[in-house]
């Protein structure tokens, strides 16, 4: 995920999208750059327009916060809830994985 993150750092400053650069934006971040990795960004991102595919990806839009009408005592309400599934539910599911 962060050579896609290199990459659009890069087009963002107007800079080429090459091996080299987008290693050294991944060395900067603190991370290990794997070459090959790399090199598949870049051949993948060769036909690209990284500007059209930005307007066509869609965006996820936040929910409107909820009105704080209650406070604490919200909050409270909310916690007194029980679950929606039980530990014994939770290992059912996860036995039916495996069973």
């Amino acid at each position: 995920m962060e050579y896609v993150y290199a990459a659009l750092l890069l087009h963002k400053q107007k800079k080429e999208i090459n091996e080299a650069n987008i290693a050294n934006v991944v060395k900067a971040s603190g991370a290990e750059v794997n070459e090959a990795q790399v090199k598949a960004l870049v051949a993948a991102l060769a036909d690209v327009n990284i500007e059209e595919a930005i307007k066509a990806a869609p965006v996820a839009v936040a929910a409107p916060a909820a009105p704080s009408g209650g406070g604490a005592s919200e909050a409270k309400k909310e916690a007194e809830l029980p679950s929606a599934k039980t530990e014994e539910q939770a290992m059912e599911g996860l036995s039916a994985l495996f069973g």
